[in-house]
């Protein structure tokens, strides 16, 4: 077996995804179609200002139309209702993107379930997740579909192998087991009531790591030369847990002393000792969301308008 383990550079593979994306764009541009993004961001968010700021960069390297609604923090669900109806109603838009959290005031699930199916970049629908479940064309969430990208561009087996995922949220862990199991992997999903869950991890050729705690997931609870995906962040602010956690790392504690805080995955970096490949943290799963948003944006524009899925 090989002793070195494989680090699986989201970086990198989100770069080649991006570039997929701009040539399609030039394609679908060259015969009068701009794939259009709106993005909601309500309030005043200094994370999720980031993050869409991050979004609207992206689209315009790709050639990709985006557009900002930044309704304020008092915006009742009725008026996003409205703005909802809005951008379903306008051909120049492809994608609409509501950025989570809403203020409390704002009804969540009935402005997701509100935007078209075909618009659902996110792919949150009930439709979109139905769409998935029973393997048709459609649009699936951003980061379990960045995990499938990882596994197929690594040319990693994924069929035939026992995968693990521990977290159940309808954002990453349930449609990263229904995209799992659509390619033929034996799956079991994981979660607080879990009995003996460690006995349940150890028997996984592919672990799936989403369940929102710092290094859950400890090198005894992982079998030797699995592949390892990790979907955490957490950030880390005791000087007490970076050295529990990242023990004789001069470079983590450099950014700790700089910064006042350093990432770690939901599965403890020691585990990715005895793996046979990884994702790491920064710099694996997270990297690919916003290339698969870019990717939904222009699936969205071709499948509104009959193209087939990879097709110009």
């Amino acid at each position: 077996m090989n002793n070195t383990p494989l680090v699986l550079d989201g970086v990198a593979i989100a770069g080649q995804i991006k570039a997929e994306v701009a040539a399609e764009v030039q394609q679908l541009r060259a015969k009068g179609t701009t794939p259009g993004l709106a993005v909601i961001l309500v309030g005043h968010v200094p994370a999720s200002e980031i993050y869409v700021r991050s979004k609207v960069k992206t689209c315009g390297e790709l050639g990709i139309y985006s557009e900002m609604l930044t309704p304020p923090e008092s915006v009742t669900t009725d008026e996003m209702l409205k703005i909802v109806a809005e951008l379903n109603a306008r051909e120049d838009i492809d994608g609409i993107l509501i950025q989570l959290p809403l203020p409390k005031h704002v009804d969540t699930k009935r402005l997701l379930e509100a935007v078209s199916p075909d618009k659902d970049v996110d792919g949150f629908h009930p439709v979109n997740v139905g769409r998935l479940q029973s393997g048709q064309p459609g649009l699936a969430p951003c980061t379990p579909a960045g995990i499938m990208e990882i596994l197929r561009r690594s040319k990693l087996p994924v069929s035939g192998q026992n995968a693990v995922v521990v977290g159940r949220s309808d954002i990453v862990g349930k449609p990263a087991a229904m995209m799992l199991l659509n390619a033929s992997a034996t799956v079991t999903v994981c979660h607080s009531k879990t009995r003996d869950l460690a006995a349940v991890t150890r028997g996984a050729d592919l672990l799936v790591a989403a369940i929102g705690r710092p290094g859950f997931v400890t090198r005894e609870m992982v079998k030797p030369g699995a592949t390892l995906i990790d979907v955490g962040i957490n950030r880390i602010t005791d000087v007490a847990e970076v050295g529990r956690f990242f023990p004789n790392d001069t470079a983590r504690a450099a950014t700790f002393a700089k910064r006042g805080s350093v990432v770690v995955g939901d599965i403890h970096p020691a585990a990715f000792a005895v793996s046979g490949a990884y994702t790491p943290v920064p710099g694996g799963v997270g990297a690919l969301t916003i290339a698969m948003l870019m990717q939904n944006t222009v699936t969205a524009a071709k499948l509104r308008r009959g193209l087939a899925a990879g097709k110009s």
